[in-house]
């Protein structure tokens, strides 16, 4: 892959990663596409709502279908239907997740299956070989992600343990597609500039920041990144995993990070709760219930931004009566919000007003709906 930096303003970059699978515009959000499918929303809709790439997960695609059906369609993209590019988690996080089921060894991570309770094992070369079959534009290396709080020496070994792994995940990776390094070192500043310094001496084609978003305040986030960012390489992209908010998204553009994923605007809009400009709705609530306003006026997303647009009213009521069509237009909004959100802040940074431009983004939305 090749990254360019093609304008900042501040620590605020905008630049183009150019992959197998086509160019990336950033900063980017990434849809979570869990299984192979971002939740009630088909491909030729994530293209409407103008997705540049989207997230695959290694663990459950491994789990379910299996990476033997995924390799009949010669990878992710001609399975599930989408040309354009993917990255796909290494599982590390869902192994963390997975609690008292699992068992971490220098080996690897010895599991029960989540779904029929079998023995499994997942290391660093399983993890990349499952990784290039899925054939994803950037793979990640596989790592421990800890628990929030944690002592500083088991923040230490769990760090170690990680750089190690992520050795191990560039030999057996080899040269397919791009991967991706993950600092690790929980809230300890010093531990992440080592875990840093470690993955930068591997070379990878660009650096995430993981381990965050595990229960730790939002100072915390904003403490590590304002310690982090500005000590990674400037040529190499910034992808700070599973954040988050827009709120956290505007933040991470300010301290210089390039791409973002979270299930937030997707799980969100499941559960009625919809971005806008000036705040957010949860249109579940009675006041909507005979409101002949789309979800935002200046939203221009396929469910707010057409004359024939779908009403609060109407959204509600099949928000009320558990109709699929609720999930399926609230998903589309709330992920046209986000992705929209971060052209925004491209222009913005191109036009170097990123700070006036933040400024206002925090002043409408603190209006109300």
């Amino acid at each position: 892959m090749k990254f360019t930096v093609l304008a900042q303003d501040g620590e605020a970059r905008s630049g183009v990663m150019n992959l197998t699978n086509g160019d990336v515009k950033t900063p980017v959000f990434m849809p979570v596409g869990t299984y192979g499918a971002v939740k009630g929303i088909t491909t030729n809709v994530l293209s409407e709502v103008k997705a540049q790439i989207i997230l695959g997960n290694t663990f459950h695609l491994w789990l379910r279908p299996g990476v033997d059906i995924v390799d009949k369609f010669k990878g992710l993209h001609r399975f599930m239907g989408w040309n354009r590019p993917i990255l796909t988690d290494s599982g590390g996080f869902q192994v963390w997740s997975l609690g008292k089921l699992r068992k971490i060894t220098e080996k690897g991570v010895f599991f029960k299956s989540p779904l029929n309770g079998d023995s499994l094992f997942l290391s660093p070369e399983e993890s990349m070989k499952i990784q290039k079959i899925l054939n994803s534009d950037i793979s990640m290396v596989f790592d421990e992600c800890t628990d929030w709080p944690i002592s500083k020496s088991q923040a230490y070994d769990s760090m170690q343990l990680s750089l190690r792994w992520a050795e191990r995940s560039k030999v057996s990776f080899g040269e397919k597609n791009s991967l991706f390094g993950i600092v690790q070192g929980s809230m300890f500043e010093d531990l992440r500039r080592e875990s840093l310094n470690g993955l930068m001496n591997l070379k990878f084609d660009g650096y995430a920041i993981g381990g965050l978003s595990v229960g730790e305040s939002k100072d915390d986030m904003l403490r590590i990144l304002k310690s982090l960012v500005p000590i990674m390489p400037q040529n190499k992209p910034r992808y700070l995993m599973g954040v988050g908010t827009p709120e956290d998204l505007v933040e991470g553009v300010l301290n210089g990070v390039d791409m973002f994923d979270c299930v937030l605007p997707t799980r969100n809009a499941r559960n009625g709760w919809l971005y806008t400009k000036y705040g957010n709705l949860k249109i579940r609530n009675a006041r909507f219930s005979s409101d002949k306003a789309p979800i935002d006026n200046s939203c221009g997303c396929p469910v707010c931004g057409s004359n024939l647009f779908y009403s609060r009213a109407y959204i509600h009521h099949l928000q009320k009566i558990n109709e699929m069509l609720g999930s399926v237009l609230t998903t589309t909004h709330n992920l046209w919000f986000y992705l929209d959100l971060m052209r925004q802040m491209r222009e913005a940074i191109e036009k170097k007003n990123f700070s006036s431009w933040r400024q206002d983004f925090y002043y409408k939305r603190s209006v109300g709906v």
